[in-house]
């Protein structure tokens, strides 16, 4: 697996190894992850409640997602990182909105906070990113492209 090569890419790359590890520990603990978000554990499951089959389902998706981002980091896919900060930021006003409604308990608000900040430094290192390349000089590289390989505008040019 390569580092990130940016600061957008380590934000993204840690997101990933994250959402990894968390769909993870769903698939093989879903209890102590339910117990961990504040969700009651009962003892038995009435018939109907397919909360195994949505907790296998999201933590799959989570592990999912995780490789995704980490292939976007492997790649320095500066345009997926820039599609995650607005809809991380969805996520969280959704996930704010579940828990002040009371639809969720309130240590769910972790999940919320963990996709708005996310968002927030992505958005920031993508931000910081650009100002660096923006300072390299233009002479450092024969066709003016940023300093750092694969950062920058003409990096997302085919991409």
């Amino acid at each position: 697996m390569r580092l990130p090569r940016s600061t957008a890419g380590w934000t993204i790359g840690v997101f990933g190894v994250l959402a990894l590890l968390m769909g993870a520990f769903g698939l093989l603990w879903p209890e102590a992850q339910l117990r961990s978000l504040g969700f009651e554990v009962p003892q038995s499951r009435a018939a109907g409640d397919y909360t195994g089959t949505f907790m296998t389902a999201s933590s799959m998706a989570s592990f999912n997602m995780g490789v995704y981002y980490l292939l976007a980091t492997a790649t320095e896919w500066r345009s997926f990182y820039r599609f995650t900060v607005f809809f991380r930021l969805v996520t969280f006003t959704v996930f704010t909105i579940v828990v002040v409604a009371d639809i969720a308990p309130g240590r769910f608000f972790a999940v919320a906070l963990w996709e708005g900040l996310g968002a927030v430094a992505t958005g920031l290192g993508l931000w910081w990113d650009a100002r660096r390349a923006a300072a390299a000089p233009s002479d450092a590289q024969p066709d003016g492209a940023a300093a750092t390989a694969g950062v920058g505008p003409a990096a997302d040019a085919d991409r």
